[in-house]
Parts: C-alpha cells; structure tokens; sequence
C-alpha cells in the first residue's frame, strides 16, 4: 500500500509540474519575454538583428525600460559590463550563489571604457562559466551588440543588444533584444531564470545611471 501511494503521489507532482510549466509557456511566456516593450519595439527592426537574418522565433525575446537618462550617460555603465569588470548589474548575490564572483560596480570606472569588436565579456570566472560573449557591434551612445560564435566560427550563434533610443532630451528608452540561429533544449527551460536576470540588469542599469545624474531610481 505504502508503494501505491508513493507511487500516486508521484504521479500526482509530476502532473502538477507539467501543468505548472504549461502555464508558465503558455499564459506568462508572452508577458516575460517582451517586458516593458511595446508591440513596436517588439517588432521594430534594431542594431544587431543583421547578424542573424533568420532567428528561431521562439529565441526572440525583447525587453525595455524608460530610464531618466540621455544615451550619453548611460552608455559607459553598458561599455564596462562583464565579470571582472563592472558587473552585470543583476542580483549580485545570486550571482555569486551560483559560483560567478560578480561584483557589480556602482560608479563609472574610467579604464574599462575602452570596447573593441572581439573583447570578451565574461559572465563568470574563466573556466568556471560558459564561454564568454564577444563584443559584435559597438556604436558609442546608441547600441552595443554582444553574442556567442557558433561551433565553427562562422556566423553569430546568439546575440544580445543593448539599444538606447531618446525620447527626448533626458529621456532614454534601454531596449534589450536576443535571438539565436542555435538553441539548446535546456534554454527554453531556463527562460524564467533568464528573464530574472535580464530583468534586474535592466533596472540596475537604470538606477545607476539615474543616481549618477543626482535622482533616486523608482524600482
């Protein structure tokens, strides 16, 4: 009896996570994968999206926030991202829970705002993380574009761009896009994880750059 209901309990959590994951990708997946984006942004064509002409449309996500701001005072806490560097600007203890050893910079550090096509950006210590992003694309004050190469290093397997776009002249509009030509099947699981992170970068970069100008971010 006791392994009938063992056997039934299982049953019954196993039914309830797959419900639960069905609900997250179905009614909440919309929500997270384009948060505070409007369906124009959504769908307007960005920097970095020439890199991979043809993404899998379930890698497409795009995300933005308004942050009180010109492009020009937001644009060095973007060029010195990266472990080791200014951090990325997320949850630093969870970060460092899960082994990356960020520290995430609260000023503008004048020596890490020099970028080239090619740097690496780290998400955590090297050969203890993923492979790092490659800086793609820079265009000082309007886009940074970073991604992985794909096995044969012949095209872009993801990308990531930071876009900024005034909205008038102390207004800034942070738009955050992915799309990837390659997934793992352990990506689309982890996107709820994704969308945490890319989610406190987003308003760490905003409260940063705020308080730089003298104002309190309003999380």
């Amino acid at each position: 009896m006791r392994r009938i209901f063992l056997l039934r309990a299982a049953g019954v959590l196993g039914a309830s996570l797959t419900v639960g994951m069905l609900l997250i990708w179905f009614a909440l997946r919309p929500w997270y994968t384009s948060w505070g984006a409007t369906a124009a942004e959504v769908h307007k064509a960005l920097p970095g999206d020439e890199l991979i002409a043809a993404p899998l449309p379930m890698s497409l996500r795009t995300k933005a926030i308004t942050i009180n701001a010109t492009p020009a005072e937001i644009w060095p806490w973007l060029v010195q991202m990266g472990q080791g560097r200014g951090g990325l600007y997320s949850y630093e203890w969870l970060e460092n829970a899960l082994g990356m050893e960020m520290h995430n910079a609260d000023q503008i550090i004048p020596e890490l705002q020099q970028l080239h096509i090619g740097d690496p950006i780290r998400m955590g210590p090297e050969g203890k993380a993923p492979p790092p992003f490659l800086a793609a694309q820079i265009l000082p004050g309007r886009a940074l574009v970073i991604g992985h190469r794909n096995a044969q290093k012949s095209a872009w397997r993801d990308t990531y761009a930071f876009v900024l776009q005034p909205i008038d002249a102390g207004h800034t509009r942070l738009i955050h896009r992915n799309r990837a030509a390659e997934q793992f099947g352990i990506d689309r699981a982890l996107e709820p994880g994704y969308f945490l992170m890319e989610r406190g970068m987003l308003l760490g970069i905003r409260q940063r750059a705020e308080r730089n100008r003298g104002l309190v971010a309003q999380q």
